[in-house]
C-alpha cells in the first residue's frame, strides 16, 4: 500500500515506492546536494516542458506543478485504465535521464549526477489534495521568488487561475499548508 499522507517515510534518504494504488499522487523529486542545475529562464522552462510532456505521454492527468532550479512538485492523478502508480518510477526515470544528459551536455560535466531522489504520496483525502494544490501553486511565494503565485512562469498558478472557476479558486487558496509534511527544505535560485 502506497505511503498515505500522514505517514512519515521509513527511511527519507532513500524513500520506498510502493504503487499498487490507482489515485492522485503528490509527487517531490530533487537534485543531488541540492544543486542549481536549472538556475536560468532557459534551463526552468525545458524543465517544465519536459515535466509536461512526460505526464501526457504516461497518461498521467497532471493537475498543478512547479519548477525550480533544484526541484520540483507535481500533482498527477494516474490513468484511470491501470490498477496502480507503476508506471510513476518509469515516468520519472524517463524524465531525469533525458534532462540528465541536456543539463551536463550545457555544463561540460557528462558523467555528473543531477538528480537524487523523488518522493510520492498517494493522497486519499479531498482535504490533503485541495491543501496540496494550494501547497504546490504557491510554492514559488513560499521560497520568496514571486509576490503572487500566478506572477511565477513555471508553476501552473496562472494555468489554475484561467482555467478554473473564481470560487474553486478561492476556495483551494483558503486550505492551510503550514501543517504539511512536504519534503521541500529546498532553497531555490
Amino acid at each position: 500500500m502506497p505511503r498515505r499522507q500522514d505517514q512519515p517515510p521509513p527511511w527519507p534518504h532513500a524513500p520506498t515506492h510502493l504503487l499498487d494504488a490507482r489515485g492522485i499522487y503528490f509527487v517531490t523529486a530533487g537534485t543531488h546536494l541540492k544543486q542549481h542545475h536549472f538556475r536560468d529562464p532557459a534551463r526552468l522552462e525545458v524543465l517544465q516542458r519536459g515535466l509536461l510532456t512526460i505526464t501526457h505521454k504516461f497518461g498521467l492527468r497532471l493537475e498543478a506543478w512547479a519548477v525550480f532550479s533544484n526541484h520540483y512538485h507535481f500533482i498527477a492523478k494516474t490513468p484511470p485504465d491501470v490498477e496502480g502508480a507503476e508506471s510513476l518510477p518509469v515516468m520519472v526515470r524517463a524524465l531525469h535521464g533525458p534532462l540528465s544528459r541536456w543539463v551536463n551536455k550545457l555544463d561540460g560535466t557528462p558523467e555528473r549526477k543531477v538528480w537524487h531522489n523523488y518522493w510520492e504520496t498517494l493522497l486519499t483525502k479531498q482535504t490533503s489534495y485541495f491543501a496540496r494544490l494550494n501547497y504546490t501553486h504557491n510554492n514559488a511565494v513560499k521560497h520568496g521568488l514571486v509576490q503572487v503565485a500566478r506572477d511565477y512562469p513555471w508553476c501552473s498558478a496562472a494555468w489554475f487561475e484561467r482555467e478554473t472557476a473564481p470560487a474553486m479558486v478561492r476556495a483551494i487558496e483558503r486550505f492551510k499548508t503550514e501543517r504539511l509534511k512536504v519534503e521541500d527544505d529546498f532553497q531555490p535560485e
